[in-house]
């Protein structure tokens, strides 16, 4: 089957989706990088049903992504925050924890992205995804146009596809 009936075949599917910003300093009012996140969805027709911000902590991570990835009325998990190299960027290594399958595709197309933007600094976004539960996991950066790039350029164009392989 031709990649364009693949996609075509999937177009009547939306996706339930979970947000959560990982953030020492923002809270849900000014938290711009997850209400773009939720706009971008919503805009789409996804739902999104559960909304987060929390700590850059490791355990209130993994305690939310398990809670997350148990929720049947739930098809994709999207984090944004603790992507980078820093000492408290923390998401990558909890996030692989959960991930039974790799993207690694868009980890590489979001730094190939973010390059033309931003030019080597794109190096230092451990960006991934993958699929944990059943479900599609999407770990960001935290900056609102990082995140914009993610979801306008990669996640939107092909949440509907991954979600009808997923449901195979």
């Amino acid at each position: 089957m031709a990649y364009q009936e693949h996609t075509r075949d999937a177009q009547a599917l939306t996706a339930r989706c979970a947000v959560v910003t990982l953030s020492d300093t923002r809270t849900p009012d000014t938290d711009k990088s997850g209400k773009r996140i939720r706009e971008l969805l919503e805009s789409e027709g996804h739902a999104v049903g559960r909304y987060h911000v929390i700590p850059d902590e490791p355990t209130a991570l993994h305690a939310l992504l398990t809670e997350l990835l148990a929720d049947a009325q739930l098809d994709a998990v999207i984090t944004n925050g603790g992507t980078g190299i820093s000492r408290r960027d923390t998401t990558i290594e909890v996030v692989e924890q959960h991930l039974e399958q790799t993207l690694p595709g868009f980890g590489e197309l979001f730094r190939m992205l973010s390059f033309q933007q931003i030019g080597s600094g794109a190096m230092l976004s451990r960006a991934i995804g993958g699929v944990s539960r059943g479900k599609l996991v999407f770990a960001l950066p935290g900056s609102t146009a990082a995140v914009e790039l993610a979801v306008t350029k990669l996640i939107l164009p092909e949440l509907k596809h991954l979600l009808r392989e997923l449901h195979k």
